[in-house]
C-alpha cells in the first residue's frame, strides 16, 4: 500500500489529537478527592462510603467498568488500601493511595493514575519480616493461615489533619522478635519524632505466661490483625494469637498520636488465657463520645467462679472508657452458651462488628452463625440461660461468620449485609421504628464463598440518592482461603436489591482478572475507584473506562 504525505498526514494528526485528549483525560484533577483514613471508612465500621458521585447502578457493568490500572507492589496485602485527598505531592494535589505489606513495605501511589510517588521499607534494623515458620508451635508447628511474611498485617491509620499514617511493623533475626508503632508523614514516608517506638507492655495478672504477677507482651506470639483506631488524639492497637498459640492474651494499648507515648494498657484477661481480638481484620468500633466497641475472641470468662466479673471478659462484646492508663468495661454480653462455643472453636468474635450509624446498636456475629444486635449502652451482660440482647438472629450452623459485614441507608431502607461462608449473600433491613433486623423481609443472593473465608464487604453510593448504591463483595472464588492462597472474585450488587448483580472481574477475565485474594482485606471505593488488595503482590484499580 502506498501513501503520500497528504494521506499521512491528517491521519497523524488525528492520532496526535488522540494521544493529547488521553493524556489529559489521566493528568486532570478528579472532582472527587473523598478520604478513606480507616479501615472499613470510619469508627463506626460499616463500611459505606455515601460520598461517591461517579460510580452508579447503570454504569457499573461489563461494558462500561473494569480494570483501569495495576499498582505493583512487593508481597501480600493484608492491609486494606487506604486514600486520602488533596495531598500536596508529585508538584500538586493529588488523591494518593498507601498500600502497606507483609514485606514491612509502604506505598503511595496516586490514586488517579497510579504513578509512584514513594515507597519504604520499615524492617528493623539488620533484622527481617517473621514468616509462618517461625511461628514454631502454631497449630502445632504446621502453621498456615499466613503462607508467608507476617509483616504489616493490620489496616493503618491515619490522621489527616498531622498528616500522619501510624502502623504496626514486626521483625525478626529468627530468635529475637519485635513489634514496633510507627508514625510516617504522608507526603514522604519519613518518621515523625518518636517513631518508631518498641511495643513493650506489661499487665498485672496471674494468667497465662504471667511470672511473679506481671503479664509481659510476646511479640513472637501476638498477633496485629484488627486495623487500627484513632480516637480523641491516641492510636489503639490490638492483639490476637496465631492459631492459638499461647500463651497469649488480647490487648489493647493506647498511644499518644503526637509522641507516641504508651498512654493506654488493657488485657482482656489477666488472670486466665487466650481472648483475642481479631474479628476477621475489622478494627475496634468507637462513637463520639469516645467509648470503644470490640468483641473478643475464645478464653476464660469471668474470675473467680464469677463469670460475671469485669474480670477475664473473653467471648463477649465489650464496651470499654478509657479509664487512667487502662480501660473500663462499661457494658458488656457474653452468650449463654458461652462454653459449648469456646469448647467447639465456634467462638465469639470472629465476624468484623460495628456501630449501625446514628443508632444506639451495635452488630456482631459468632462462628455458630448467629448475628447479635446489642445496646450499645446496655449490651446485656451474661446470663446462664438465655440471652437478654436487643435482637439475635441464627442464620444456620454452617455460616461460620470469618467475614466483614456492611452497611447503607437507601431512600426508603436501610440494610445490614453478611455474607459468611457456605452462605448466601443477605441483605436484611433495619428497622428504625423498633430498632430490630427484620430477617423476614431479608433480601438474599446467590451462595458465594464454599470455603473459608467468607466475604469482606464494602458499600458505595452517593448519600441515599436512588441508583447509586452498590455492595462490592471480594471473596476467595474457589478452593478455602484458611490455609491455602486461592483465586478471588470481586462483585458489585445494587444495594436496594441483591439479586441483582451488576458486574464481577471475571466476566471480562482477560480484562479485569485480579489474581489471588486478600483475606480479610476489604475493597475500598473513592473517587470513581475501586482499590482491590491481592495476595499477587498488586492492587488492582478499577474504575470507569
Amino acid at each position: 500500500m502506498h501513501f503520500t504525505c497528504n494521506s499521512v498526514l491528517p491521519l497523524v494528526l488525528l492520532l496526535l489529537a488522540a494521544c493529547r485528549e488521553t493524556l489529559t483525560d489521566n493528568n486532570a484533577p478528579n472532582p472527587q478527592s473523598v478520604a478513606v483514613l480507616t479501615q472499613h471508612n470510619d469508627n463506626t465500621r460499616s463500611g459505606w462510603n455515601d460520598n461517591e458521585a461517579a460510580l452508579t447502578t447503570s454504569n457499573v457493568n461489563v461494558q462500561q467498568f473494569g480494570a483501569v490500572f495495576t499498582l505493583p507492589v512487593d508481597d501480600q496485602v493484608y492491609a486494606q488500601p487506604l486514600v486520602v485527598g488533596h495531598v500536596s505531592v508529585g508538584g500538586g494535589d493529588h488523591n494518593v493511595v498507601y498500600i502497606a505489606t507483609v514485606n514491612n513495605t509502604l506505598y503511595a501511589y496516586d490514586g488517579d493514575n497510579g504513578r509512584l510517588y514513594w515507597q519504604r521499607g520499615f524492617t528493623a534494623p539488620g533484622m527481617r519480616p517473621p514468616t509462618r515458620t517461625d511461628m514454631t508451635g502454631a497449630c502445632g508447628g504446621s502453621y498456615q493461615d499466613f503462607s508467608g511474611n507476617i509483616g504489616i498485617v493490620g489496616t493503618p491509620v491515619i490522621d489527616a489533619a498531622r498528616g500522619t499514617m501510624y502502623f504496626v511493623a514486626r521483625s525478626t533475626t529468627g530468635t529475637t522478635f519485635v513489634q514496633h508503632l510507627h508514625a510516617v508523614n504522608i507526603v514522604d514516608g519519613s518518621e515523625i519524632a518518636g517513631s518508631p517506638t518498641a511495643i513493650t507492655p506489661t499487665y498485672s495478672g496471674n494468667g497465662d505466661g504471667s511470672v511473679t504477677g506481671v503479664i509481659a507482651f510476646d511479640a513472637q506470639r501476638q498477633n496485629q490483625r484488627q486495623g487500627l483506631t484513632l480516637l480523641n488524639g491516641v492510636v489503639y492497637v490490638t492483639f490476637s494469637s496465631h492459631c492459638d498459640w499461647g500463651p497469649y492474651h488480647g490487648w489493647i494499648l493506647g498511644y499518644d498520636a503526637a509522641t507516641l507515648q504508651q498512654r493506654v494498657v488493657y488485657n482482656a484477661t489477666p488472670n486466665g488465657y487466650g481472648g483475642g481480638l481479631w474479628e476477621s481484620g475489622t478494627g475496634m468500633a468507637a462513637d463520639a463520645a469516645g467509648n470503644l466497641y470490640v468483641v473478643v475472641g475464645n478464653g476464660t470468662v469471668g474470675d473467680s467462679g464469677d463469670p460475671t466479673s469485669p474480670t477475664n471478659r473473653a467471648e463477649s462484646a465489650l464496651k470499654l472508657t478509657p479509664a487512667g492508663s487502662t480501660m473500663q468495661v462499661a457494658s458488656y454480653f457474653t452468650p449463654y452458651d458461652y462454653q459449648y462455643l469456646n469448647d467447639n472453636d465456634l467462638d465469639y468474635g470472629s465476624m468484623g462488628g460495628f456501630l449501625i450509624p446514628n443508632s444506639g446498636y451495635y452488630l456482631t456475629g459468632a462462628k455458630d452463625g448467629t448475628l447479635y444486635l446489642l445496646n450499645k449502652d446496655a449490651m446485656g451482660g451474661y446470663m446462664p440461660s438465655s440471652n437478654q440482647v436487643q435482637q439475635f438472629v441464627p442464620l444456620g450452623v454452617n455460616a461460620n461468620m470469618h467475614c466483614q459485614a456492611a452497611y447503607y441507608k437507601g431512600s426508603s431502607k436501610e440494610f445490614i449485609y453478611v455474607w459468611s461462608e457456605n452462605d448466601p449473600l443477605r441483605a436484611i433491613p433495619f428497622d428504625r421504628a423498633g430498632n430490630l433486623l427484620d430477617p423476614q423481609g431479608q433480601v438474599v443472593s446467590s451462595v458465594g464463598p464454599t470455603g473459608q473465608s467468607g466475604a469482606v464487604l464494602s458499600v458505595s453510593s452517593n448519600g441515599s440518592k436512588d441508583g447509586t448504591g452498590i455492595v462490592w463483595a471480594s471473596y476467595a472464588v474457589s478452593g478455602d482461603a484458611e490455609h491455602a492462597v486461592s483465586p478471588g472474585i470481586l462483585r458489585a450488587f445494587d444495594a436496594n436489591d441483591v439479586t441483582q448483580e451488576l458486574w464481577n472481574n471475571r466476566q471480562n477475565f482477560s480484562r479485569d482478572g485480579a489474581g489471588y485474594y486478600a483475606k480479610f482485606s476489604a475493597p475500598t471505593i473513592a473517587n470513581g475507584h475501586v482499590y482491590l488488595p491481592t495476595f499477587s503482590n498488586q492492587v488492582v484499580v478499577y474504575g470507569l473506562r
